[in-house]
């Protein structure tokens, strides 16, 4: 799964931005296809003092438009999508934050700007 808004972001800044109340959330999808059903999501990283109601705007809308075409669950998942919005998305940051410690990405500053000062 993609990520979003980590761009650039080293593990120490999403540390410190998690510690000061961001959190990664995932807003779920489900798009059915007569009788089969196919659930996406996308994760994305809420900075502090963020509103999530702009991503998860987006997910209701899709999950109104292409999961009612599913007879009887297709409602179902659109309350589900209700709620999450208002919710502001399941909240998935330790899973993340684990995952992204065991993958243990490198920090490579750039010395070139370190020396300048």
């Amino acid at each position: 799964m993609k990520t979003n808004n980590i761009e650039g972001l080293t593990m120490f800044e999403i540390n410190v931005l998690v510690q000061q109340g961001g959190k990664f959330v995932i807003f779920p999808n489900t798009i059915s296809k007569l009788y089969k059903k196919f659930k996406l999501s996308n994760i994305y990283f809420i900075r502090p003092n963020e509103n999530t109601f702009k991503y998860a705007l987006k997910h209701f809308f899709l999950n109104l438009s292409l999961s009612c075409r599913s007879i009887p669950y297709g409602p179902i998942y659109v309350l589900k999508s209700i709620y999450y919005l208002f919710k502001g998305g399941k909240d998935y940051t330790q899973d993340i934050l684990n995952e992204l410690k065991n993958n243990n990405p490198l920090y490579r500053p750039d010395l070139q700007h370190l020396n300048q000062s």
